[in-house]
Parts: C-alpha cells; structure tokens; sequence
C-alpha cells in the first residue's frame, strides 16, 4: 500500500497522506520517528568510528588493563577465564595470593578491559551522576559524531542518484567484512564451541511468544514498514511502473 501510495501521488512520506488529510498526522509521526532513529544510528556509527580510530595501535586498548581509565578492578580476559574455572581455591597473581569464591577475587569482582574501555573511556559514565547530571562533553565522541554525520550527508547530498551508488558499496562491504571476521573468528581458541553454539539451536525457544514476537518485530523494522520510507521511493517511479513484479 505505501509503494502504491507513493507511485501514484509522487509524493514523500508526509505529503503522500493528502489523499485523505485526516491521515496527515500519520505522515508527520513516521518522520519524527525515522528522526529519532537517525540520532540513534549515527550515535552507534559514532562509536564504530570511535573504535575504528582507536584500532590503529599495536595493542588494543580494551585488551589491557594499563590505560589511564582502568580501574584496580581491571582484568583481562585469560584471568577472568581462570577466575570462572576456579572456585573457593587459592592462585597466585603477580606474586600475591588470592582467594576465589563464587567468581570473586577477595572479594572483589573482576571487571573485564572490554567493559572498561567501553564504560569509562567511550561513554566516560564514571564522570556522571546521573541521568541529571551531563559530565560535561566528550569532545572525541563529538568528533566522531559529526564525522559521522558528515559522512551520511555526502551519501546522499545529490538526491536519490547518489545514494543508488552508494547502496552497490554499502550492500556490499559488509559481507567482505563479515568473511574477514569468519576466517578470524574459526582460528581463535573454543571456535569450536562456537560453532556448536551457534549451529545448534535450542528448540524450545519456539515455544515462547516472545520470540516470535522479536522476529516479526525485526521484519517489520528491517522493511520500514509503516515509516513512509516506501512512500518516499516509490515516489521516484513512473506513474505506470508495475511494482507488483
């Protein structure tokens, strides 16, 4: 209904709704949803960025515990792996004893580099209160922000010529990427188990409502449906374009 809508008004998501103006709220809503959206999905390219920049070293920042973020809690991943396989037993780290019990070091549990680094140093929540209290900016995550923003608008500056192109990139650069990390991934320690994980599903899963609910919540998001999307595109067609093939 939204493609044929769009076709045969050749208008956008909000003006497409004038066949019948009772309707025209509908139009309005879908696009401060999709504005919305644009702020969420640019904050997660934002941190992708982020990330891809902070990629660049020798030594991941979030493998270690050796930044100036890390707190005395920091630990990295082979010690927290020992941590979980021992329990209420004594080991011996960096020349101290330590006592184990129900996953905690003296007490105290670990926390892993990866958390650290994605808690204090990309969102930096340690220096907030709370939801009243900002913490001032995060002058890097802004950069990446508006690097992020500036990338979106050149996708799509020249209209829906521009992003056609763009699409043959981005449709597909993330399966090259996703063969990069399959072949990583395959070589790493417990891949094995992995796979297994992966590969073998837990059928009693279909049995709860909430996942079909997920699934069909996801189809509907993943066709924008109901987000004048359709609309929008399809206004591009000739009047007499059979969409129905």
């Amino acid at each position: 209904m939204e493609v044929a809508m769009g076709q045969y008004t050749s208008q956008g998501g909000i003006t497409c709704w004038a066949i019948c103006p009772i309707f025209k709220g509908i139009g309005v809503a879908s696009i401060v949803i999709i504005q919305f959206l644009n702020y969420y999905y640019n904050i997660i390219l934002a941190w992708a960025i982020f990330y891809m920049f902070k990629s660049f070293t020798r030594v991941l920042p979030w493998s270690h515990c050796d930044n100036s973020w890390n707190t005395p809690n920091c630990a990295n991943f082979s010690l927290i792996a020992d941590v979980r396989k021992e329990n209420g037993t004594l080991i011996e780290i960096d020349g101290q004893n330590y006592t184990i019990i129900d996953g905690k070091v003296n007490g105290t549990k670990l926390v892993p580099a990866v958390i650290e680094f994605w808690e204090r140093k990309v969102l930096k929540i340690h220096l907030s209160e709370g939801f009243d209290d900002l913490g001032g900016m995060n002058w890097e995550m802004v950069g990446c922000l508006f690097l992020a923003w500036v990338i979106i608008y050149f996708c799509i500056w020249k209209g829906v010529k521009s992003t056609g192109k763009v699409v043959y990139f981005t449709a597909t650069f993330p399966y090259v990427l996703l063969t990069i990390l399959m072949i990583r991934a395959v070589t790493l320690e417990g891949a094995k188990d992995g796979l297994i994980f992966y590969l073998k599903p837990n059928t009693t899963k279909l049995a709860e409502s909430e996942v079909w609910m997920d699934a069909a919540t996801q189809v509907f998001f993943s066709y924008s449906i109901g987000l004048g999307t359709w609309c929008a595109l399809s206004s591009f067609n000739k009047f007499h374009h059979n969409f129905w093939r």
